[in-house]
């Protein structure tokens, strides 16, 4: 099992990989849809490092080189 966060804690590993979002966000991510993965225990909500993570890299672009190789890559619905 990874390692299980809270909303809060949640919020502060994402701002430490770079992407910060505030627990507020996560709250309505989970309303709205289109945040990261959860699940509940007694009712609370908590993220595992592991769905943080992949919500991360659902969202990166491909690797590029420079804006041209990236904006090709957008286009071609490489992204």
């Amino acid at each position: 099992m990874h390692r299980l966060c809270d909303t809060e804690t949640a919020s502060l590993y994402l701002a430490e990989c770079g992407v910060p979002r505030s627990p507020a966000t996560l709250r309505k991510l989970r309303c709205v849809g289109g945040g990261p993965r959860f699940r509940r225990l007694n009712g609370k909500p908590l993220y595992a490092t592991e769905d943080l993570d992949g919500w991360i890299e659902e969202r990166l672009s491909p690797p590029a080189s420079s804006n041209a190789e990236a904006n090709a890559n957008a286009e071609a619905g490489e992204d």
